[in-house]
């Protein structure tokens, strides 16, 4: 499983970084050749892909979130991040992780983790 880490409660037009890092060994030495994304969920929603990754870099956004988001990935420590800039309230949702077949961000390959809440409100 990943596990994403680091929402909160933000104002529109701030910015916030999450995180997703493998839970144990077995999901790093997966992760570490995997396409890996982002997902959110709002209430009332379908989960929806937000941005993936490749193992060499290569990147993919939903058109809601270009130019705004960035999707990054640290080969050392085995994690993605998610930079999130200039936060709308539409933004607000549950944030995921999981690894997936390729970089449209479905299907996925693992099961799902807790994600991390992202509350974007003044």
């Amino acid at each position: 499983q990943l596990q994403a880490s680091g929402g909160g409660l933000v104002q529109p037009g701030g910015s916030l970084r999450i995180s997703c890092a493998a839970s144990n060994v077995a999901s790093e030495n997966i992760f570490r050749f995997a396409t890996i994304a982002w997902y959110r969920q709002a209430p009332g929603k379908q989960r929806e892909m937000v941005a993936a990754v490749t193992s060499n870099g290569r990147t993919n956004y939903a058109d809601s979130v270009k130019g705004r988001f960035t999707i990054s990935r640290d080969y050392a420590l085995n994690t993605v991040y998610l930079q999130m800039n200039s936060l709308k309230p539409e933004d607000t949702a549950v944030y995921y992780c999981n690894s997936a077949q390729s970089t449209a961000g479905w299907p996925v390959l693992g099961s799902w983790a807790q994600g991390t809440q992202v509350t974007v409100s003044s």
